[in-house]
């Protein structure tokens, strides 16, 4: 319809396009603490170890699988991924009927994965002793044994190794910074393969001491006082060092012979 126009204009503007609402800034979430409800179906990238270590009831080995899975959370108001473990799996009927206990404790241990507590979980786990005496499992960065308070200690210890070697942890069982493990997800998406630690055991031991050159101020100096347990002989067997187990001389250099049987 038209419209006739008999004042004068004494003026115009051009109609502008309304300007879209900007989009709502979107709130922080930390990756590492969201929770996940439950275990969710189908099929979990998963790492299966198979532990050893030794104790006053001798040699023991056990099977551990850990499920992890890519968690989305918000830094930054930005979008970032990272790899969380969810599931801990101990199989049934390993050793004796205590480890129950051992399967409880890994159920507990999806739980705080899935409510994002997991690393402190696993720390106090590695606290846990008990009256049979020490349980080895494992090297330490200086190729030395390592010695645990009890199994549950030495199995915990072992799940910190597990979470270190896939980025999760760092290599004493600290929690690697979120930003870390976004670039550690990114990185093994760029690349098809998981992040790796860089091995610096050559590099740490020269710093620490623990490799001295032949003749040097090294080589005359003591053991220190409670730097490891005191060793009363040598093995019959592998001629490794024996150490007091429940006033028993005890191998633990691997074959787990005891002289009191």
């Amino acid at each position: 319809m038209a419209v006739e126009i008999t004042s004068k204009i004494v003026g115009y503007r051009i109609k502008q396009h309304e300007q879209a609402a900007p989009a709502p800034e979107l709130q922080d979430e930390d990756p590492l603490t969201v929770r996940i409800p439950s275990r969710p179906e189908g099929t979990l990238e998963a790492v299966s170890e198979k532990i050893s270590y030794v104790g006053a009831e001798g040699r023991k080995k056990v099977y551990l699988l850990v499920s992890f899975m890519p968690v989305e959370g918000v830094i930054g108001g930005k979008r970032v991924v990272i790899e969380r473990p969810v599931e801990f799996f101990f199989p049934s009927g390993q050793l004796s009927s205590e480890h129950q206990w051992i399967t409880a404790t890994m159920r507990s241990l999806s739980l705080a994965a899935r409510g994002g507590y997991v690393t402190q979980a696993v720390a106090d786990l590695r606290k846990v002793a008990w009256d049979k005496g020490l349980v080895r499992c494992g090297m330490n960065r200086w190729n030395k044994p390592m010695f645990h308070d009890s199994e549950v200690a030495a199995i915990a210890w072992s799940i910190q190794q597990i979470l270190y070697r896939r980025g999760f942890l760092d290599r004493d069982g600290n929690q690697v910074p979120v930003e870390q493990l976004v670039e550690r997800y990114a990185h093994r998406m760029q690349h098809g393969h998981a992040w790796q630690p860089e091995e610096s055991v050559e590099a740490d031991s020269v710093e620490q001491g623990a490799v001295e050159p032949i003749g040097g101020a090294g080589a005359t100096e003591k053991k220190p006082e409670g730097s490891g347990p005191a060793t009363v002989g040598n093995c019959p067997e592998c001629r490794g060092e024996l150490i007091m187990m429940d006033g028993c001389p005890t191998c633990y250099a691997g074959c787990g012979w005891s002289k009191c049987g």
